[in-house]
């Protein structure tokens, strides 16, 4: 096998981790079409990187510092994300001015809107500035500064400079991870200003959060759901998360779910 085969499919495996939480190995072969001596020896190797933790016959990620590469998620809840692009291309009309964020998600609404005409787009994502390069009449300001080459985006002091510099109508964002009560987390100190810096150079904020995200622990914590103008996502919220979000001004959207 190729060496680029088995790192296909260990991300493969990563991202099913990250969806689902944990599986078993036997899980693992059904989905990717495999012995489960191969998956066996995947799941060792990644243990032995320190990716997967192996315990009582399943496996699950270990808690990490930082995401997952930017090819894993791409598989992960990819029907759900496409919901929530479309939601989204909704809420942002021709001509609009619209801040972009970085991730997967940001990326299929960045897709989505390239269907949208004479917009104004300030990111700090390569894969946005990519998605519209074929938007009618388009104009794409992109942050400077150094590139994260594993995702392709910028996450630097120079980025947050750069959309104090702008109006924008429109702020479309992600993060991390969103706790059973509602904190809206994230992998580094790093990630959190960004999505401050994107926030508040607009009128309305929409964070876009897929529900593999939900219920996750990570390290860092900046503000909730309801402090938000709009929320689209698969997941079902509490009732309690409805209501402070419904207090607070905030809109949910949740998008249907593929079956």
């Amino acid at each position: 096998m190729k060496r680029s085969d088995l790192d296909i499919r260990r991300d493969q495996i990563v991202a099913l981790l990250a969806e689902n939480g944990s599986l078993s190995a036997q899980e693992l072969c059904q989905r990717l079409k495999v012995s489960v001596q191969t998956i066996r020896a995947d799941l060792r190797d990644l243990d032995e990187a320190s990716l997967v933790q192996r315990r009582n016959g399943v496996a699950r990620l270990r808690q990490q510092a930082e995401n997952i590469g930017y090819l894993p998620r791409l598989t992960v809840s990819h029907s759900e994300k496409h919901q929530i692009a479309q939601a989204v291309q909704q809420l942002v009309p021709h001509g609009a001015r619209v801040a972009l964020g970085t991730g997967t998600t940001v990326a299929q609404c960045a897709r989505l809107l390239a269907t949208r005409q004479d917009l104004l787009v300030a990111t700090n994502s390569l894969h946005a500035v990519m998605a519209l390069q074929h938007a009618p009449g388009a104009r794409v300001e992109m942050a400077g500064g150094s590139v994260r080459l594993r995702d392709l985006d910028v996450i630097s002091p120079a980025s947050i400079e750069f959309f104090a510099r702008y109006r924008m109508e429109q702020a479309i964002f992600s993060c991390g991870g969103i706790s059973q009560s509602g904190e809206v987390l994230d992998y580094n100190t790093e990630e959190i200003t960004a999505r401050q810096a994107i926030a508040a150079c607009a009128k309305q904020k929409i964070l876009v959060v897929d529900s593999a995200k939900f219920d996750r622990d990570l390290p860092c914590q900046m503000q909730h759901l309801w402090d938000y103008d709009v929320v689209v996502t698969g997941a079902e919220l509490s009732e309690s998360l409805r209501k402070k979000c419904a207090a607070s001004g905030c809109r949910t959207i949740q998008v249907a779910l593929p079956q």
